[in-house]
């Protein structure tokens, strides 16, 4: 998470901009909040991607699709608006880092329990997406964030309809669609694809999360050595626990119609009775990162609004200077003030220590606002007088 800089937008739409989450192919990430105080992510896509047409034919086709996901096992879809200058689609943001961070960098494989509950939660996620209509195409490490819930499937950017029409030149066969190390046979022959191609993804995912490594190999010796491997050879799956081994086995077969379906890999996983409504019953991940995830919780909520920060400081900075004017100063620090407050928030009235019972509404604010009196009141000294003419209270 990073601050946001100078070229950055303050607001996309009406989701208000707190920080830069990272950006992909398609563009910028946000962190942003909606006007409910929604914690949201908004992709923003490049402007050059946004002048070619074919692209926002497809992207408009890839947000109506991903809106169709339910469940809890993904990130949903918020808002999008895909005709503006520079389209872009918000979703729910998930809290906790991507399996590709956590394994790479911040704890290593995760132990055999964390990868049985991995796969339930993939497998649920999955099931919704290809209800939806949808093939996912490009689950990998780097799309599956994890909570201390569970995990979640993030980012429909290439996924494509099952029932996408011939001709409309968003899906092809020969297109090559997937990340290489994380892609199914039939992708890199460019056959046609089915639900059974995530299946694939999904054994590849599980062999990475319980090894640290990818079952047919890095890319550092070429891409193309990888997926001929992914097409002709056996998968490397030396150092998997013998519980999750032969799911994982059957997951990586090159015959789509041979590959178990998502049903019984979730009953294969032993995990059935152990998530319930898109979370995990108990603790499923190691120590060590349930404290990291509650740190990213803190420092989630101590983001502040850029906005609010940048209308103080300007006030600050003008009370130093000195304007020679007391009104303009005032003016500021109002200004100021207005911004620091929550949207619902009401100016409150001037209070002189004067009893309730003396009050009517004030006309500017709407709230009980002090009789003028001729003695200040004092609790200990001065008896009041009930004024005869009822208190007004306005709600």
């Amino acid at each position: 998470m990073e601050k946001l800089g100078p070229g950055d937008p303050q607001h996309i739409g009406s989701y208000r901009l707190l920080a830069r989450l990272g950006a992909g192919g398609m563009g910028q990430v946000y962190l942003a909040r909606s006007e409910r105080g929604r914690t949201v992510a908004v992709k923003l896509v490049r402007a050059e991607l946004a002048a070619r047409e074919e692209f926002r034919a497809r992207f408009r086709q890839e947000v109506r699709n991903a809106q169709r996901v339910g469940g809890f096992w993904t990130a949903p879809v918020l808002d999008a608006d895909t005709e503006a200058a520079v389209p872009w689609v918000a979703t729910g943001y998930v809290a906790g880092p991507s399996l590709q961070r956590v394994v790479e960098h911040d704890h290593g494989p995760l132990p055999e329990r964390s990868v049985r509950i991995l796969a339930a939660g993939l497998a649920h996620a999955l099931s919704n997406i290809h209800a939806a209509g949808i093939v996912h195409r490009d689950l990998k490490p780097s799309n599956v964030m994890l909570t201390i819930e569970g995990p979640r499937v993030i980012d429909f950017g290439i996924a494509r309809a099952l029932e996408t029409s011939p001709g409309e030149g968003l899906t092809r066969t020969g297109t090559l669609i997937g990340s290489p190390g994380f892609m199914a046979p039939e992708q890199v022959r460019g056959d046609r694809i089915t639900p059974a191609c995530d299946v694939f993804c999904l054994g590849s995912v599980l062999a990475y999360a319980a090894t640290g490594r990818l079952p047919f190999g890095s890319t550092e010796g070429g891409e193309h050595a990888v997926l001929f491997r992914i097409a002709q050879e056996d998968p490397d799956l030396s150092g998997l626990p013998e519980g999750i081994a032969d799911v994982v086995r059957d997951c990586l077969r090159k015959d789509p119609a041979t590959r178990p379906t998502l049903d019984a890999i979730l009953s294969r996983t032993g995990a059935v009775d152990t998530v319930e409504q898109g979370r995990s019953r108990d603790p499923w991940l190691p120590g060590s990162l349930v404290a990291q995830l509650g740190r990213h919780a803190v420092e989630l909520l101590e983001v502040e609004d850029p906005t609010i920060h940048g209308a103080l400081r300007a006030a600050t900075d003008q009370e130093a200077r000195g304007t020679g004017d007391p009104e303009a100063r005032g003016g500021a620090e109002s200004a100021a003030a207005a911004a620091a407050r929550p949207a619902t928030a009401h100016p409150q009235p001037p209070h002189n220590g004067t009893p309730p019972e003396h009050t009517t509404a004030h006309p500017a604010y709407g709230y009980p606002q002090p009789h003028p009196q001729t003695t200040p009141y004092n609790p200990y000294t001065t008896v009041v007088t009930p004024d005869p003419t009822p208190p007004v209270y306005t709600p």
